[in-house]
């Protein structure tokens, strides 16, 4: 599948039929194997219906609070954060072969991915108190780092990140690429093959962030003959398909962005390696940006 600006970047839908739909990412449009994607409304007392099926699955609050009910169990009060600005995510993980609902508390949106699975493990709830934070960077490539399904989940392929980046600011820089799977001879995962998928809100709505997608001489499509050089500018709301090649992003001045990154592949991991041209640059980094962390531990 030949991919440019016009397919990489996908922006909120309408969708007559399911009005609560804002934005949706399937494997058949992506041009991919595994991650499905939705970001989803809810309006006080209604709810959204859902099975699992053959995929483990996983839910992330952006705003507003729900009860999810399933098969699995039922929790009251996830979420609560006014905007994702405001503290961090809650997130809960269902496996597969699992019906559920999620009735809104709060109005407010919500994600929801997807991936294939032969695997089973138990429904798993994170709270944000839960979720390992950090900085990562530095100068004016610092941001802020949530780990909300890392590498090492008792799951089986998805991984889920929030990154936090102030204006002005670099982030998944340097450029970073995990398109083909590595192991080196003492049988280390050195790059996963993972696809990706940066879901944004902007920081106040009205700003962007631009995202470079390049791939190099190694990558699978290049040598397919459909080198990826793709340039975008991304708005609030906007998700960023990252099927393979480098991918770094910068934060316009006077605008925070944030971003929920969701992979699945090869193996449930962020191995990567960095495009030797500019790996440098880390050994430069004098301090961290004292604009981080966003909000104080546990808001």
């Amino acid at each position: 599948m030949p991919y440019s600006a016009a397919n990489l970047l996908v922006r909120p839908v309408a969708a007559p039929e399911d009005p609560d739909l804002l934005l949706q990412i399937t494997p058949a449009g992506a041009g991919w194997d595994y991650l499905s994607f939705q970001v989803r409304r809810l309006a006080p007392g209604r709810s959204w219906s859902f099975a699992t099926g053959e995929h483990e699955l996983a839910l992330v609050n952006l705003s507003g609070r729900y009860t999810i009910e399933s098969t699995r169990g039922s929790w009251s009060g996830f979420g609560g954060r006014r905007t994702v600005f405001a503290g961090g995510a809650h997130a809960l993980y269902l496996p597969r072969r699992t019906d559920f609902r999620v009735i809104a508390e709060e109005a407010g949106e919500y994600a929801v991915t997807w991936a294939p699975t032969d695997q089973d493990h138990p429904a798993w709830l994170i709270r944000p108190e839960a979720v390992a934070r950090s900085i990562r960077g530095g100068d004016n490539v610092s941001r802020q780092i949530n780990d909300l399904l890392p590498p090492g989940a008792p799951v089986h392929r998805l991984v889920l990140v929030e990154v936090y980046t102030p204006g002005g600011n670099w982030s998944s820089y340097p450029p970073h690429k995990h398109d083909r799977h590595v192991v080196d001879a003492q049988g280390r995962l050195v790059e996963a093959d993972l696809e990706e998928i940066y879901f944004y809100q902007i920081d106040p709505p009205g700003g962007y962030a631009c995202q470079w997608i390049y791939t190099d001489a190694a990558s699978p499509l290049h040598q397919a003959g459909q080198p990826i050089d793709a340039l975008m500018r991304v708005e609030h709301g906007c998700a960023v398909l990252v099927p393979e090649g480098y991918h770094p992003v910068v934060s316009a001045p006077g605008y925070t962005t944030y971003y929920l990154n969701v992979l699945a592949g090869s193996a449930q991991s962020l191995a990567n390696q960095d495009d030797p041209r500019h790996t440098w640059v880390k050994q430069t980094y004098r301090a961290s940006d004292p604009r981080l962390p966003l909000y104080p531990p546990g808001a």
